[in-house]
Formats: structure tokens, sequence, C-alpha cells
């Protein structure tokens, strides 16, 4: 278990150190890198992942709560949803197909801490197109093949997300909440588990159904590449 502490400790500075590189501050962490953990291919467990991420958040945000709180893996395509330093679900999701990144327009996931800033839709019905976070009255197929639907279309849920790290995902030319980034349904089922959006995170139907009534406006999202 230590060890895999200590490598999961290794990727999170990782990424802080590469999520940093755009801004004007970056923290300087030298780290070692043993060359067989570089780009590990197995998905950490459940316990390790919780265990360690809490330790972290609450090590790096001393004035925030982490009772509950998601972890979005760019890298293994998974939501967890974390409380009391146990995953209490965890969903396969899709981020974008262009990567991680934070400037406006990029159609890039960004990374960092963000918090759930509003959630709309909660009586939409299953698969209800959401035009400007509106319901239109129309559903859409559920594609469960790998196949495009004719729009990117935003279906059933929408968890509009906050970043709370300026120069990271907050503030000018690189702020989440005015890129439109959210967590919701998508009718391309078929692509989840794979990056495929547009820079938002897609979910099942049912799941992100699930989701949303498990969580609140002001819970906390953790974005990494790992």
């Amino acid at each position: 278990m230590k060890q895999l502490f200590k490598i999961s400790a290794i990727l999170v500075l990782i990424t802080i150190v590469v999520s940093c590189k755009s801004t004007k501050v970056v923290e300087q962490i030298i780290v070692n890198i043993p060359k067989e953990i570089e780009e590990p291919k197995a998905e950490p467990s459940n316990e390790t992942i919780a265990n360690f991420l809490s330790e972290y958040l609450n090590l790096k945000y001393k004035d925030r709560s982490f009772e509950k709180y998601m972890y979005v893996s760019v890298k293994h395509q998974r939501l967890y949803l974390i409380k009391n330093d146990s995953t209490i679900k965890k969903y396969s999701i899709s981020t974008s197909k262009k990567g991680i990144g934070s400037k406006a327009n990029s159609y890039k996931t960004p990374p960092g801490l963000h918090t759930i800033k509003r959630k709309i839709g909660k009586d939409v019905p299953l698969g209800g197109i959401m035009i400007s976070r509106v319901y239109d009255g129309k559903i859409a197929k559920i594609l469960t093949e790998k196949v495009n639907a004719d729009r990117d279309y935003v279906t059933t849920r929408i968890m509009w997300l906050q970043g709370e790290e300026p120069g990271i995902n907050k503030g000018r030319n690189m702020d989440s909440y005015n890129r439109y980034i959210y967590i919701h349904g998508t009718p391309e089922e078929g692509y989840l588990g794979n990056p495929a959006s547009h820079g938002c995170i897609r979910m099942k139907n049912t799941e992100v159904i699930e989701l949303f009534d498990l969580v609140e406006e002001g819970t906390p999202l953790l974005i990494l590449k790992y």
C-alpha cells in the first residue's frame, strides 16, 4: 500500500507541474520518476484513490471541506464520487477528444479544482435535450454504439462547473464557468470510456441522474491527467 501511495503522489505532483506550465506562477517540484511508472496502465484501486486524494486535497486546500467530492481521471476516463475517504460511486465518462487545457475556445477539458456552481434540469426526462440550459421538449435518441449524433447534444441533467484556481481554470481567457464546462448526459453513450467531448464531462443518462441526486451545489471536483 505504501508503494501505491508513493506512485499516486508522484503522478499528482507531475500533473500539478503540467497544469501550471501555461500560468504565470509555477510550482517548482523536482521528482525522480522511475521509468516503469511514468505511464501506468492499470487503474488504481478505489481505496488507493480515495485515501490519497483526500489527504492531498486537505493539505493543499486547507480552507475547504472535502467530506464529499468528485475526482475525474482523464487517463482512465472515470469519475469517482468520494465520501468520508471512501469511493462510493464510479462512472465511465468522456472528457475532451482534444485533451486537457483551460484556454477559451480550445474545446479541451480544464484541469484542477472545480465546484458545482449550478445544478440544472431536475425535472427533465431521460434523454431530454437542453438548449442553452433549457429543456426544449425533445428527446434524443440514445446511441449505444460508437456512432456520432447529429449535434453535440446536452441531455437529461447539467452540473455547471466553476473553476477554483486563478490562472489555471479561473479568470481571463481560461475560466471554466464562462466556457460553459458541464457534467452532463449525452446521447453518444457508445463513446463513454473514451475521450469524445468538446470540453465537458459526458455521462450516461441514467447515471448522470443518479450523480445529480447525490451531490449538491458547491460539491468540489478535482480533474487530473491521471
